[in-house]
């Protein structure tokens, strides 16, 4: 029986690695943990200054929160959607085989939920992670393309690093129930472990327990043999190794043909020195903080005001308990009563600054989040042509843009893992509708094929790609600006077949989106006006 690859020392030290990039990235967890009860508006305790004193009001205003719900909404308007182009002229058919393929295995794995998903999670915590895995068990056995979003809290790397791809070791960790890996690996009967990893968890209104849970570890190496890159897989449970790739006939070559991890990180404000960003709450949260703690000034001294209180002497001939019962009409007292015994006890009204100084508070929130009054929607200064809103609103837009064309970048490298993942494994046809009809794919137009140099020399070509992206829905704010746009060239007479020359000398200077559907509008307009006028002319000759 051939000896296994991994050995228990080997596990042993995958294990100690995983602990050490664990403590390399526990200010990144416990700061993820805190932004996540920011979000929820639970944050009083979050605070540094202000731990919460249940005797105090604590009021949560939303401010946080509708900057992101609004961030998130650019982003849903401005779904990406891959176009993939060949590098070479002979990969032409490939490249519109895969621009119709990848639509369809996107819609499969459910992309448009996980973009959504993933970009709250992006916002809040600064970097959405995505992982595109070869599933065996997919499509009934025959095995598919899987895409999910990844909890960062379980994805640990080298500390140090930029590009995730330069670690030299990458772990997952999952806590799976011990009943269900006991049914999935019977050969583990009572070997199970438990969390011995301790992972960290968010703070949930529900209870969880690790209680009869076990850490299952997918452990990802790199390996150089004969100056190429391998990756190598191993999935473990305490000292027990559940799969090994180096084990495996059929990575011969490595876990994946590409090579790469495969994860997909997409940072939202890049820091040095780790993979990961920063979002939208770490910017946020301190003004955040100091709009409600100024609120609380706010309530404490309204609510003060609308208690009045008094002065009492001691010995007083008032019977308190009477006077302070409002229910009662009549006050008794023991003889003569004067100032002396009793005296309203008065507050100056709250000083105009703080309301001021809440305001400026709301303001710098607004301002360090881009969420102007234009981006949402608004108006203010008495602007109301809708083409004016309309630019307004994309000029405002420009935050969004730069953080959609970091998405898009990601997207891509999501699409380039697909693709790979195609080329190693479609090796049977797979059937999907595209566009309402019925078509088969296989990896066989992408397969690295032999090329022969001057007649004797032969090497092998992998077919490259390149991959862009275009916004699968448009904005609500671009439609109004493209249709004032069309308005426009309609009224200066663009379709004007008399002057159509000029008018696509015009639109060849301008820049916009559709721009060449135009111009064939208009080329076709001037077509169809000059077969008329020649069909006229001959009809008139030849009644001459």
């Amino acid at each position: 029986m051939k000896e296994k690859t991994i050995t228990l020392t080997d596990l042993a030290k995958a294990r100690q690695t995983l602990k050490d990039y664990k403590a390399g990235k526990s200010l990144s967890d416990n700061r993820i943990i805190s932004n996540e009860q920011w979000w929820k508006m639970r944050h009083w305790g979050e605070m540094e200054y202000e731990r919460g004193d249940i005797n105090r009001p604590m009021p949560k205003s939303a401010w946080l929160f509708n900057s992101i719900a609004n961030k998130h909404a650019d982003a849903m308007d401005n779904i990406p959607e891959p176009c993939v182009l060949p590098r070479q002229k002979d990969d032409e058919e490939a490249a519109r085989e895969l621009s119709r393929l990848l639509p369809c295995i996107l819609e499969r794995c459910g992309y448009e939920k996980l973009y959504s998903d993933g970009w709250w999670y992006k916002l809040k915590n600064g970097t959405m992670c995505q992982s595109v895995m070869w599933d065996p068990s997919e499509n009934e056995g025959q095995g598919d393309i899987v895409i999910k979003n990844i909890d960062i809290l379980n994805l640990f790397w080298q500390p140090g690093i930029k590009n995730i791809n330069d670690s030299r070791n990458l772990f997952y960790v999952t806590l799976v129930e011990d009943d269900l890996l006991k049914e999935l690996y019977p050969e583990l009967s009572d070997k199970v472990s438990g969390d011995d990893i301790g992972l960290t968890r968010y703070k949930t209104d529900d209870g969880f327990s690790t209680e009869h849970k076990t850490a299952v570890i997918d452990w990802y190496y790199k390996k150089q043999v004969k100056g190429k890159t391998q990756l190598h897989y191993v999935k473990f449970a305490g000292d027990n190794v559940l799969y090994s790739s180096e084990d495996d006939p059929l990575c011969k070559n490595g876990f994946y043909d590409h090579g790469k991890y495969p994860f997909v990180l997409d940072p939202l404000f890049v820091q040095e020195g780790s993979p990961c960003g920063f979002g939208y709450i770490d910017i946020m949260k301190d003004a955040q903080g100091y709009i409600d703690k100024l609120g609380q000034v706010i309530l404490e001294h309204t609510v003060q005001l609308s208690r009045k209180r008094f002065f009492i002497k001691q010995n007083s001939a008032v019977r308190e308990e009477e006077f302070a019962d409002f229910r009662r009409p009549f006050v008794h007292v023991a003889g003569n009563i004067t100032n002396e015994d009793i005296r309203e006890i008065s507050l100056d009204p709250l000083d105009s600054s703080v309301m001021a100084a809440m305001d400026r508070k709301i303001e710098e929130l607004k301002e360090t989040s881009g969420n102007r009054d234009f981006s949402q929607g608004g108006t203010s200064n008495g602007v109301t042509a809708a083409s004016a809103i309309a630019a307004l609103q994309e000029a405002g837009n420009k935050l969004s843009r730069d953080m959609l064309k970091g998405t898009y970048y990601a997207f891509s490298k999501v699409c380039y893992l697909v693709i790979e993942l195609i080329r190693q494994f479609y090796d049977s046809p797979r059937f999907f509708r595209v566009e309402n009809e019925f078509a088969a794919f296989d990896n066989s137009l992408i397969r690295p094929v032999d090329e022969i140099i001057f007649g004797m020399e032969v090497k092998s070509r992998k077919p490259v790609f390149d991959i862009v992206c275009k916004a699968a829905k448009k904005s609500p704010f671009s439609k109004a600006a493209q249709n004032e746009l069309a308005k426009e060239l309609f009224k200066l007479g663009f379709f004007n077949p008399a002057i159509s020359d000029q008018a696509l000398a015009c639109i060849d200077m301008m820049d916009f989106e559709g721009k060449e559907s135009i111009k064939d509008s208009i080329e076709r307009i001037k077509k169809n006006y000059l077969k008329e006028a020649r069909k006229n002319d001959s009809s008139n000759n030849r009644k001459e």
